[in-house]
């Protein structure tokens, strides 16, 4: 931490937020915002989305950086934490939720190469050590510093899009367990773990027509009854960002119970007209 180079240190707790031009990147930041906190938005493509989800953020009330990074270069990772910590003088959290990944069924292993596979496992697995790694140092000196980890119920239960995908997830929910024990107990580390979101990144990924069928079957299986949304993910972020005061390790399934198994769920029945 070169605390010569920073600006003298905002009143408001800070956040940087990878991935958060579109769908639970941009949720989470807002709701953040929304509760008083300044926040980095990160994106790596989708400029005009990012935009337009920093103007949100602005509009909330928070002071907003935008910072064009990919989280696989750990250059990158550092300058991105940097400039952050440079603006606000501290940093309180960070959410990785920077991610990739390739549709197709996951027992299909002849069209998966070396150079996809590494891709996923660069930005999602090693982006995350990365970004952790760079923010450590400015995350120590808070007094409610927290990191959030996105990651999917693919790396607890073995399903998902992709094998690469699924092994991506996995490595991110054992290293929040070993970042958990490391960092305690200046830093609490946690996951989320989601099941299906309804996000334009899942739509662009299968067809609509697919997500449809996928997310009809989803949810016959799930005991609730409902995939999540974005907002869904992000308020569980933000509470184990800006509550949860004693939970660290903890690897949080958002997945409407689909980890329990059992038998689908039926349709409702038609009413009966006798």
């Amino acid at each position: 931490m070169n605390s010569e180079r920073s600006s003298p240190a905002s009143s408001r707790p800070c956040a940087i937020v990878t991935g958060s031009a579109t769908g639970v990147g941009a949720a989470t930041a807002l709701q953040l915002a929304r509760r008083g906190w300044n926040v980095a938005i990160n994106y790596s493509r989708s400029e005009r989305e990012a935009q337009s989800t920093a103007a949100a953020c602005r509009a909330a009330g928070g002071d907003v950086l935008l910072l064009r990074a990919d989280v696989a270069q750990d250059a990158q990772c550092r300058a991105l934490v940097e400039a952050a910590a440079s603006r606000w003088g501290r940093l309180d959290a960070l959410v990785n939720n920077a991610g990739v990944s390739a549709f197709g069924s996951a027992g299909s292993w002849d069209g998966l190469d070396a150079e996809g596979f590494q891709r996923i496992l660069a930005v999602n697995t090693l982006g995350t050590f990365q970004m952790v790694r760079a923010a450590v140092p400015w995350l120590r000196a808070s007094a409610q510093a927290a990191i959030v980890n996105v990651s999917s119920i693919a790396g607890a239960l073995g399903i998902g899009s992709s094998v690469p995908y699924i092994a991506s997830k996995g490595a991110i929910n054992a290293m929040t367990l070993h970042f958990a024990r490391e960092l305690a107990p200046a830093i609490r580390v946690n996951a989320v773990c989601p099941g299906l979101i309804t996000t334009r990144w899942f739509v662009d990924g299968i067809g609509a027509e697919g997500a449809a069928r996928l997310q009809a079957g989803y949810e016959r299986q799930a005991p609730l009854g409902r995939a999540a949304t974005a907002d869904d993910v992000a308020d569980a972020i933000v509470w184990l960002i800006d509550g949860a005061r004693t939970v660290t390790g903890e690897l949080l399934l958002l997945d409407s119970g689909v980890h329990l198994g059992g038998a689908p769920r039926l349709p409702p029945a038609a009413p009966n007209a006798n």
